[in-house]
């Protein structure tokens, strides 16, 4: 049995998802169409399986539960996210992971401007996001932890690994970038440095996870090279301040 959000608003089709969850643990959305919160503050050992496009904030506040998207997220999915996982095949919209302490946030395809905006990590709470595609601007704004990857599979030709003002304000945490990249879109506070093993050993799990989410073949992916990006200063902005 599952749920059928069609066109009933967003209050409703979320007190349904919360009753069946009392006494299950996976609850399976079908028909959703642009309704918000699906999935919001999910605890762990529960699991919400949408079908169709979700509206803003899915799985806010997601706290240690798994959200998995057959179809398309709008902007601000997984917003301040605590722990857990989200799989998305298809595309997300602005804000992607806006705020995201831990946990996991896979993207088959591609992620609108301000992915990663303002992610965080403390101790052993550090976020991950995982894009298959590319991503607009502002990617990593003002990111003081965790880890971005940017795959840059099935780019038509002309389309850019990232848009303009990529990691601007970025003070913390790393990118990792597959293949070449317009280097003129990045931001002045950015590193392009080379990959230690650590590195590599991280990256290679991510990828392993995208590659079983979304049947790719892991190694085609990792034959192309990666670069990783990382501010240069823990303080971009202290020339635009006056000390007194």
């Amino acid at each position: 049995m599952s749920i059928k959000a069609g066109l009933r608003g967003f209050e409703a089709v979320n007190e349904e998802i919360k009753q069946e969850l009392l006494s299950k643990d996976k609850v399976v959305v079908e028909q959703v169409n642009g309704q918000r919160y699906l999935g919001c503050a999910l605890d762990t050992g529960k699991t919400l399986e949408i079908h169709g496009t979700a509206g803003n904030d899915l799985a806010c506040y997601l706290n240690g539960g798994r959200i998995i998207v057959h179809g398309n997220g709008q902007d601000a999915l997984g917003n301040t996210m605590g722990g857990g996982e989200i799989i998305v095949h298809g595309h997300s919209g602005d804000a992607l992971g806006y705020g995201m302490r831990d946990g996991q946030i896979y993207v088959r395809d591609n992620v609108c401007c301000r992915g990663g905006i303002h992610m965080k990590e403390f101790r052993a709470m550090k976020p991950v996001l995982v894009i298959g595609q590319n991503a607009g601007s502002f990617l990593g704004e003002y990111m003081s932890g965790g880890t971005i990857v940017l795959l840059g599979l099935n780019l038509k030709r002309g389309e850019k690994l990232f848009g303009t003002h990529c990691a601007s304000g970025m003070h913390g945490g790393k990118i990792f970038v597959r293949g070449a990249f317009p280097k003129q879109n990045l931001s002045p506070n950015i590193k392009v440095v080379s990959l230690e093993e650590e590195d590599k050993k991280e990256l290679e799990g991510y990828v392993k996870h995208y590659c079983k989410y979304f049947h790719e073949d892991y190694e085609s992916i990792m034959n192309k090279p990666f670069k990783k990006l990382v501010p240069a200063t823990s303080r971009p902005y202290a020339n635009m301040y006056v000390a007194n």
